[in-house]
Order: structure tokens, then C-alpha cells, then sequence
């Protein structure tokens, strides 16, 4: 079975990834964009994939990343509760949230259904602060894994991507990441397939609309800011010459 990562951007931004084979350029609605083919570990086609972008929300992918490491080391269990602080309930209130409370310990569980589905920078900043203890520690961690992964055009500065001066990356560098997650973590994958989350009573839809009208995708995660514009990471299962997933 071929896995294989694919992304569009809808204005600014696209990384996608299909099976490879002799295609000519797309015409895309993006400043910069890739098509990646997992299987082979091939550009299938780009246009200024290293172009320096904003990651937005994408970089929560990164943030998801060094949780999925971290249950599997053990450090972490899904049932694990945390506290919420104040700090990660008031971050900025006009941007995507899950809706967490600092009176409710809430799971690693639903914190990372709350990054991935919902894009809560409420969460990611809970899940930053229960693995290193500070946002400033855990954005330590994340440019240390960019820096191993091979992500040479990627500065994070902090754990779920809304604008500062310190936070970019490129298309292709943002390929690199979405391979090391499909690889490193299937087992922890299917979290971005899931096409809503209900948290505190309150549900809200998976951002990634693709989920809903091309049944081969089945993630990764969308991206916005008024300064970024829209982005996306999304990946796809399809079919190659011989019929085989």
C-alpha cells in the first residue's frame, strides 16, 4: 500500500504529493507550492518551493510531531490530564480554539483532536507547555527536530504559528515534515482524518474541506492568517499504474 502526501493552496501556499510520474507543470493559485510523491521520495512538480512563507497554522504539525515522539517514547499517554493555564486559555481570543478551561484539566488526547481537527492554538500551546514546561522550551525542541529533519529554511517561534518576525518556512521544507509525520507516526495519522470534534459541547468541523469532497485524501492540515493568507498541507491514497494503493 503506497501513502502519499498532497497539498493545495488556495491563494498563497501548496504542498502536495502524488504518485510519481512524468507530469507538466499545474496551474496553481499559490505563490509557492509542491507535489510530493512519499512512495519514491520524488518531486513530482513546484513552483518557488523555496520561496519564504508564513506557516500559520502548519506549524502545529510540527507541534504534533514532537507529541506523537513523546507517546511513543512514553513520556506522554493519551489519558494523560492537564492543567490548562491561564496563558493557553487567553491566547489571542479572536483566532482558532478548542475551547479549553484552566478550571477543567483536559486529556492529551482531546488536546491533540483539538490541534489537528479544530487548529486550537489553545491547544497547541497546552501541549507545548506539558511536554517542556515553557512555550520558549518547547520551541527549542521544534527548531531542533527542524534542524535534524533537514528543514534548512524553517524558524519556529512558537508552537501554533500566528505571526511573529522569528516564524517561516518554504514548501519544500514543509514537505519534509508531512513525510517524517506520515512515516514516523501512521498510528497517530488518522487523527487528521476526522471530520469533526466536539469539545466543552461545543463541535466544530476539521478545517480541511478536501476531506469532504475527494475521498482519497485523508489529511493533514490547513492554515490561516491575515498575513499568511490560506494554506495547506493535505495528503492523498490514489491509485498508481497497476491498480495498487
Amino acid at each position: 500500500m503506497k501513502k502519499i502526501f498532497a497539498a493545495l493552496a488556495a491563494t498563497l501556499f501548496s504542498a502536495t504529493i502524488v504518485f510519481a510520474q512524468t507530469l507538466s507543470s499545474p496551474s496553481v493559485a499559490a505563490k509557492s507550492w509542491l507535489l510530493l510523491d512519499i512512495t519514491s521520495d520524488q518531486i513530482v512538480a513546484s513552483q518557488d518551493a523555496d520561496l519564504r512563507i508564513e506557516p500559520a497554522s502548519l506549524a502545529k504539525i510540527m507541534t504534533a510531531y514532537i507529541v506523537f515522539d513523546a507517546l511513543k517514547d512514553k513520556k506522554l499517554t493519551l489519558d494523560q490530564m492537564v492543567n490548562v493555564s491561564v496563558r493557553a486559555w487567553k491566547v489571542d481570543p479572536s483566532s482558532s480554539k478548542m475551547f479549553i478551561d484552566p478550571a477543567t484539566p483536559v486529556s492529551i488526547n482531546d488536546l491533540l483532536y483539538g490541534l489537528m481537527v479544530v487548529s486550537g492554538n489553545d491547544a497547541a500551546l497546552s501541549l507545548a507547555e506539558a511536554i517542556s514546561g515553557t512555550e520558549d522550551a518547547f520551541v527549542v525542541q521544534m527548531n531542533r527536530e527542524a534542524q535534524r529533519m533537514g528543514m534548512k529554511s524553517t524558524h519556529f517561534g512558537n508552537p501554533h504559528g500566528l505571526p511573529s518576525a522569528d516564524t517561516y518556512t518554504t514548501a519544500r521544507d514543509l514537505g519534509i515534515l508531512a513525510s517524517y509525520v506520515i512515516v514516523d507516526f501512521p498510528e497517530f495519522y488518522k487523527i487528521d482524518s476526522t471530520k469533526s470534534f466536539t469539545y466543552n459541547k461545543i463541535k466544530q468541523p476539521n478545517r480541511n474541506r478536501l476531506l469532504w469532497l475527494d475521498p482519497t485524501v485523508d489529511g493533514m492540515k490547513t492554515g490561516h492568517t491575515s498575513s499568511a493568507g490560506y494554506s495547506i498541507i493535505a495528503s492523498a491514497k490514489r491509485l498508481n499504474g497497476t491498480g495498487e494503493r
